[in-house]
């Protein structure tokens, strides 16, 4: 008269075993959506990384025009101006002195930085220059006003570069210069670490890139153990690089990287006070660098400090 409902009578019947399937079957169906839905949302999420960068669909292959385009106005106004024409000498701006600032970038510039416009053509051209820039400046450095204060306006160059970027995601130039400003003139770092990671994506493995994000870590958060290693990662990939191209000597950027990592390396050892893994990182330096009587006097130095180290005590 008090029995249970016919459906908890049911209920009551279900063995353990027929839970155990129940449960397999349900992991079974969870498995089978996620692996189902997973793809469409990679899609999603390449399809937002892909909007973000809508000005490089639309431009297609000219994007990297505008880009340098781009990157050529944030120099000049860093420059305050003062910079060359396609009409005048540019062989002292091949290289953006942003990106030759950052120390990640070999110098392909020569010739001075003042002369680019060459002598005044006649009297009109020589009273006109009085009324355009005529001094080379930097806008971090105070600009033609020497004015300190002003050094903040390198901001200005941001929107610029980022932009250039964003067209050109392999212009490691940029990038590099992004990177570097925002870490050193305007004091984001995590935003500075994020360009280069987001670099990375497109740039998979780049000695330069990994030379500038293991100096973040070094320089400015101290990180010894994860610096060292993306140093020597990007050492590594330097060196896969370089025998990939198959040549007998070095290049002039490869050297100049090559050169850049093992000092990095090097005065990271030092300041963990590893003395022989120092010695060793500089020795591989004196062989590229254009000044190896310096560096032998700086390891002789080292040697002499080790030895006084491990010698016993009178």
């Amino acid at each position: 008269m008090f029995g249970f409902p016919p459906q908890t009578r049911e209920l009551k019947m279900i063995s353990p075993r027929k839970i155990s399937l129940l449960f397999i079957a349900l992991l079974i169906f969870c498995f089978g959506l996620a692996a189902n839905l997973l793809p469409q949302f990679w899609r999603i999420e390449n399809e937002n990384h892909q909007s973000q960068n809508f000005f490089a669909l639309l431009l297609g292959d000219s994007s990297r025009i505008f880009a340098n385009s781009f990157a050529t106005k944030a120099d000049a106004y860093y420059h305050s101006g003062y910079y060359p024409t396609i009409f005048d000498n540019n062989s002292a701006f091949k290289t953006l002195h942003m990106a030759e600032d950052t120390g990640a970038v070999a110098s392909h510039n020569s010739g001075e930085e003042e002369n680019f416009m060459g002598p005044p053509r006649d009297w009109i051209d020589a009273f006109g220059r009085h009324f355009i820039p005529n001094r080379h400046t930097h806008l971090d450095e105070g600009g033609p006003t020497d004015d300190l204060s002003k050094s903040d306006e390198v901001r200005e160059i941001l929107p610029w570069l980022k932009l250039s970027a964003e067209l050109d995601p392999h212009n490691i130039q940029t990038i590099l210069a992004t990177s570097f400003f925002l870490r050193t003139k305007m004091n984001k770092t995590s935003d500075a670490e994020e360009v280069l990671r987001e670099a990375l994506r497109s740039n998979p493995d780049n000695s330069q890139l990994l030379f500038e994000l293991g100096r973040i870590r070094f320089e400015n958060y101290a990180d010894t153990f994860r610096a060292r290693n993306i140093w020597e990662a990007a050492l590594r990939e330097l060196q896969k690089q370089i025998v990939q191209k198959k040549e007998d000597k070095l290049d002039f950027d490869d050297r100049f990287m090559f050169e850049q990592l093992e000092t990095k390396l090097a005065q990271l050892e030092e300041y963990a006070h590893n003395n022989g893994p120092a010695i060793s990182h500089w020795e591989a330096v004196k062989i590229v660098s254009p000044t190896p009587e310096e560096i032998q006097k700086h390891i002789d130095e080292l040697k002499q400090k080790t030895a006084a180290t491990n010698s016993p005590a009178q």
